[in-house]
């Protein structure tokens, strides 16, 4: 059963925002660090953001200044703000704690950026 529940992909034109969401069943707060991933078709997972306890962050060189990370404790819920987006962004995007756990992948969440 997966323990995260990803929401609010969809397709995007080039340079257009997109905000994706993940709902936890657990309380966000004590998974510790949570981060976002994407696999785009024929590739491996990636990891595109981490949000840490400390509340700092990390992002992957291809999305950094673009995407943003951040959690709503109150929602047990992780964001990722994407803007600017690019075609090469399309993937399924996940989320997960980090390091990532086998048992919370979700089913993922499509988003599609085109012209």
């Amino acid at each position: 059963q997966a323990e995260f529940v990803e929401s609010g992909g969809g397709w995007a034109q080039p340079g257009a925002s997109l905000r994706i969401s993940c709902a936890s069943t657990e309380n966000i707060v004590t998974l510790g660090q949570v981060a976002w991933y994407r696999q785009a078709p024929g590739t491996g997972r990636d990891t595109v953001a981490v949000l840490r306890t400390t509340g700092s962050t990390y992002y992957a060189p291809f999305v950094e200044g673009r995407f943003t990370i951040s959690k709503d404790a109150a929602k047990n819920a992780v964001h990722l703000q994407m803007n600017n987006l690019q075609p090469d962004d399309t993937a399924v995007y996940f989320c997960n704690k980090f390091p990532p756990r086998e048992r919370y992948w979700g089913q993922g969440i499509q988003v599609t950026v085109s012209s």
